[in-house]
């Protein structure tokens, strides 16, 4: 029932922040217009934390204002559930818009709330916002603290939400130094979350692990992953950190335009009220970029927009209610300890005089029954016996349940190919001895004959233990993820293996879909030294808008057009080139300069993000490749994969 809350609850909370700008618009000028006629209530007070939920991304100061609302009308009325819900809102958008001394405030005040209500869940909860406050002020060793009760918490009341708690904890061991922690709980994260199909949230936390371990490529396609995720869900926050993550790594790597272009980004979403902390990184980001390249008058503005910021969020006198908010919980929990111990002490006593009435009460009745004593020491040592041959039968029991299950589980997964190994084992063995026979009659025709079909048995008990060998791997080498390194790859077999793959894909999904495929491998490349996954990835997505292509020319032409898809590869000096080729409708000249930038798609909405192509430039880029289109309009198109062979 508890995984069930908590996953109600994500649910809840995912919904919140993932209104589209449509959606979110209508609903808070619904809940608005209900609001004037609303009376004093607890309803009233639930409408007001529904409106600050809904301003929690795209404004998270009016997002408090209407907490506090909520909060006060709740304290008003004496609704202690409403000031329960209400606290977890007020906590968020303070801390988002940075009021860290209030957000601190309201979360130890919803951390005692949830304790006492024994609500373990938003325990787990409430650690993490105190763990993300403390995080953001700077104050690591505090925050790991926080984030580690979150860990202990989720970890028995709802380990399907685990995934936050180490994602968490790898943001704070990346800020410590600590890259290879940070990759452990990282990568412990993603493998969660990657089966929700929602990388929205850790994404940007596995492309920070990355860049503290200088994979730079894996934490660049992290973090536009992120972007695509929020720009999809429409979720703001997660974007602004994305784009300050990029800008991060090219200005480490030495590209200070492209840093430069995602530090503006984040300056473009106006968000210095709503998410102050993204603003600053991105504003110290430009001042920094600006002093190196020179330029004093850009970085005097920007530091100085930096500097006014900062005083805003952690000014001395925030720095003071912060102590002694931390003060006065300290000082809280020291009594909350005494009172405890002093609980214990006191539970201790009775417990002491209940056991001593308990002995007095044994002795009185071993007294009276001690006349008895042998026959009930008989009875015992009678019971005692039967009770351990019980317990040995059913040990025994349960141990032959346990190796039934286990035996059956093992022939189910393996009858296949035995029946296959054994057959033919049985068929050779009556060969052999009917060999036996023959060679005894002399009669060579007959020898030789039996002689062949023990050889053609033979080589199908080869053949399909080589298939049950060749599924185990192809098994294996699907559920690889990408580790973002380099490895030398059979390039035309893995080209082979995704056309194939693609099309059939297609044909599952829509039986009407036909098209002819052409191949031309030149067998001198060999193995080219590149990240398997992500090369894969490119060329899935270019097969795959080739399929699309074609399928939309013959939707438009019935008769007399073969929708065709060619494949070519060929090697030139130290460079392997892949050729993908379609006959369908071509690109317009007039949008040819805009199918690599980053969210420009021709696909219908809802079919296409604009991130294909975007992603696979970005990659081939990565690998120190080219990616080139040839296109006529009404004829197709060619794209052009060019990797340098630098095994």
């Amino acid at each position: 029932m508890k995984n069930l809350f908590y996953k109600t609850w994500l649910l809840l909370l995912f919904i919140f922040f993932s209104f589209s700008a449509y959606t979110q618009t209508n609903q808070i000028d619904s809940l608005k217009s209900v609001l004037f006629t609303q009376k004093e209530d607890s309803n009233k007070v639930r409408l007001l934390t529904s409106l600050s939920y809904s301003y929690l991304q795209s404004s998270a100061d009016t997002a408090a204002d209407y907490a506090q609302r909520a909060l006060s009308l709740a304290e008003k009325i004496n609704f202690e559930r409403g000031i329960y819900e209400v606290e977890l809102s007020l906590t968020a958008s303070l801390m988002i818009s940075g009021n860290y001394p209030l957000a601190l405030d309201h979360g130890f005040k919803f951390l005692t709330l949830a304790k006492k209500n024994n609500d373990t869940i938003n325990v787990s909860i409430a650690n993490a916002y105190l763990g993300e406050c403390y995080y953001d002020l700077g104050d690591y060793n505090i925050s790991l603290k926080y984030y580690r009760e979150n860990l202990r918490t989720a970890a028995m009341c709802c380990p399907d939400g685990i995934h936050f708690a180490w994602a968490n904890l790898a943001y704070v061991f990346h800020s410590l130094g600590q890259p290879d922690s940070a990759m452990l709980y990282a990568k412990k994260a993603y493998a969660v979350v990657r089966d929700w199909n929602d990388t929205l949230f850790v994404s940007n936390i596995l492309g920070g692990a990355y860049a503290g371990k200088g994979h730079f490529d894996s934490a660049l396609y992290q973090y536009r992953l992120s972007i695509s995720t929020s720009i999809r869900y429409h979720t703001l926050l997660e974007r602004i950190d994305g784009y300050n993550g990029i800008a991060l790594v090219y200005k480490t790597r030495g590209f200070m335009d492209s840093a430069e272009w995602y530090s503006k980004q984040v300056l473009n979403e106006k968000i210095e009220k709503s998410y102050p902390l993204g603003f600053l990184k991105a504003t110290n980001m430009l001042a920094d970029i600006y002093g190196i390249q020179n330029k004093p008058d850009s970085a005097l503005k920007y530091l100085r927009r930096a500097i006014n910021l900062k005083e805003g969020l952690f000014s001395r006198e925030k720095t003071m209610a912060i102590q002694n908010v931390a003060f006065k919980e300290q000082e809280k929990q020291k009594e909350v300890e005494a009172a405890k111990l002093q609980s214990q002490n006191r539970l201790k006593m009775y417990s002491l005089l209940g056991g001593l009435f308990t002995v007095l009460a044994i002795a009185g009745l071993l007294f009276r029954n001690n006349r008895q004593k042998q026959k009930a020491n008989t009875k015992i040592e009678k019971a005692y016996i039967e009770l351990k041959s019980t317990q040995t039968q059913l040990i025994q029991s349960e141990k032959m349940a346990s190796l039934g299950e286990l035996t059956a589980g093992i022939a189910h997964e393996i009858q296949n190919p035995l029946n296959f190994v054994n057959n033919f084992s049985e068929v050779n063995g009556e060969l052999i001895k009917e060999l036996k026979n023959e060679v005894i009659k002399g009669n060579m025709d007959e020898i030789s004959a039996l002689a062949n079909d023990i050889e053609s048995n033979s080589e199908k008990i080869n053949h399909h233990g080589k298939r049950a060998d060749a599924i185990v791997k192809g098994m294996l080498q699907h559920s690889r993820s990408s580790n973002g390194i380099k490895e030398p790859t059979d390039i035309n077999k893995r080209v082979d293996e995704y056309l194939r793959l693609t099309y059939h894909g297609l044909r599952a999904k829509d039986k009407t879909f036909n098209a002819t495929l052409k191949t031309d491998f030149d067998e001198t490349i060999g193995n080219i030294n590149i990240i398997q996954q992500d090369i894969g990835r490119v060329i899935l997505n270019l097969i795959n808008n080739a399929f699309y292509a074609v399928d939309e020319k013959k939707k438009q032409i019935s008769k007399g057009y073969e929708p065709t898809v060619s494949i070519r590869t060929k090697m030139i000096a130290d460079k392997a080139e892949i050729r993908i080729t379609d006959n369908g409708n071509g690109i317009p000249q007039k949008i040819i300069d805009k199918i690599f930038p980053p969210f420009f798609t021709t696909k219908p909405t809802g079919q296409g993000t604009g991130l294909g192509l975007s992603l696979a430039y970005d990659i081939v880029k990565a690998h120190g490749g080219e990616l080139k289109v040839e296109t006529k309009e009404g004829e197709g198109s060619t794209f052009l994969i060019i990797l340098i062979n630098n095994i």
